[in-house]
């Protein structure tokens, strides 16, 4: 806190000239990605934006960052930017603060629990083998593979959190999350915010998709409420947890809360760091086949299993890597609920702070060659040699994802599926067109190629690779 600081004292941070009046706002919306980059590059480890009358302070160094996810995180809660998810998710994990997220996250904690990761894994190779396998008549034609990874990951989420398979429903539960996405980050960025209740074109739009969203919460919880059996899954867990003071359980609309956070935090975030890894790795057939190898080595023709993954290494260091250079949750914000110094800048009560790990990684600072795609900078030796908030995948300190060791074991699993069957090309035309809202997509999908190959043609078209040589930087693929 920085009631003892004499105001001649506090050093007051810069940022990126605006416009009068509105600042910053028309950048913000026409390309934040670049706008993110340029603060945290160049005006401290601080920046200050500005939109309209808002203060907008952009973290750009560790301490700084630690500083607002660990020792004083319980002057940063949730920004009023996330009011359209709310929307989406009411009350769940991701958008609860205080002793109400404290609550749900004790009870949530233990399905994530590491002796329950081998029953996980179980399911995520079954369900990739299967859905692999059905590429094989696809034909020649490109593939969208983000749209294939959302499918997939939300099957995968289904089966292990709430033993549902919801293949036949990933087309419309995809289309509704689509369009509720956009519509949260539109209400976002709206300076004058219309209630969703107002017969716009957009609410109607968004009032539709949350009824298909609801509806498939509302059939899930109702039939294992019908049942009454406890799956020992996650939901059965929720199902069963009562409030340590009253005694009480969850009503339908606090499950409802939670399975709809959970579907979209749970398959969202890994399908777009796949879809991004597929890419990278169709851009750098070098690091393509050092995958391929080892999943020729680690499986042979067999099914991922649990006891494979400490040694599905490569295959480890390409989705760090991935989302490294495109971090699924890309910025996360924080309103400062009293006035803060970080890193030497004032930071006055009533403003929203910023974390941006797409900044945050591209940062010269702590990282060489940061624009370049090099899986081997994961190696151990070197994340020792890095400050740990350098890499911010998952966020930090007390509200760092729930899920993180469940995303990094699926996304593994199916990536080392992939590489042991298939060899991913670049498509024409398929240069990636990112989209920052409420996570960090590509803009109309991902496409590339996907040509069959058989355990060990990696080896037999190999060419060497020497471990911690630098790849083709991204600026020139």
């Amino acid at each position: 806190m920085t009631d003892t600081i004499p105001r001649e004292a506090r050093v007051e941070a810069s940022g990126p000239r605006g416009l009068p009046l509105a600042g910053n706002v028309f950048r913000a919306w026409s390309d934040p990605l670049s706008l993110m980059l340029e603060a945290s590059k160049d005006f401290g480890p601080v920046a200050l934006l500005r939109f309209g009358w808002l203060r907008y302070y952009v973290a750009a160094d560790v301490d700084a960052i630690h500083r607002i996810l660990q020792t004083n995180a319980k002057n940063y809660v949730k920004s009023r930017n996330y009011a359209g998810v709310k929307y989406i998710l009411g009350q769940g994990l991701l958008t609860s603060e205080g002793e109400k997220w404290l609550r749900q996250r004790r009870m949530i904690q233990p399905a994530f629990h590491h002796t329950r990761l081998p029953a996980f894994a179980e399911t995520m190779a079954s369900y990739a083998a299967s859905h692999v396998a059905g590429w094989s008549g696809m034909g020649d034609g490109p593939v969208d593979v983000h749209a294939e990874m959302m499918s997939l990951t939300l099957r995968i989420v289904g089966k292990t959190l709430f033993n549902v398979d919801l293949a036949g429903d990933a087309r419309s539960v995809g289309e509704a999350l689509d369009v509720a996405i956009h519509w949260a980050q539109a209400y976002a960025e709206q300076i004058v915010r219309l209630p969703p209740w107002v017969p716009t074109p957009g609410n109607l739009r968004f009032k539709r998709a949350l009824g298909t969203l609801d509806e498939l919460v509302g059939r899930i919880i109702g039939e294992r409420r019908a049942t009454g059996v406890d799956e020992g899954d996650l939901l059965g867990m929720l199902m069963a947890a009562r409030d340590e003071d009253n005694g009480t359980g969850m009503n339908d609309t606090q499950l409802a809360d939670e399975v709809k956070t959970l579907v979209l935090a749970g398959h969202e975030t890994t399908a777009n760091a796949l879809a991004f890894a597929l890419h990278l790795l169709a851009l750098h057939p070098e690091e393509q086949r050092r995958v391929q190898r080892e999943a020729d080595a680690v499986l042979g023709t067999k099914d991922v299993r649990f006891e494979d993954l400490p040694r599905l290494e490569a295959a480890e260091r390409v989705v760090q890597e991935s989302m490294r250079l495109y971090p699924p949750a890309w910025c996360f914000e924080r309103d400062a609920i009293d006035d803060d110094t970080l890193s030497g800048t004032f930071v006055p009560k009533g403003s929203v702070v910023a974390v941006c790990p797409y900044a945050l990684h591209r940062s010269e600072a702590y990282w060489e060659r940061p624009d370049a795609f090099e899986p081997d900078r994961f190696r151990p030796e070197r994340v020792a040699a890095r400050p740990k908030q350098a890499y911010l995948p998952f966020g930090d300190g007390p509200r760092v994802c729930i899920g993180r060791a469940f995303a990094m074991m699926e996304a593994k699993i199916i990536l080392a599926t992939i590489a042991q069957r298939y060899r991913v090309e670049p498509a024409q035309g398929s240069e990636v067109d990112l989209e920052p809202g409420i996570t960090l997509r590509p803009r109309g999908g991902l496409r590339v190629h996907l040509r069959p190959r058989r355990p060990g043609d990696a080896v037999r078209d190999a060419t060497t690779h020497e471990p911690g040589a630098p790849s083709v930087s991204l600026l020139s693929a």
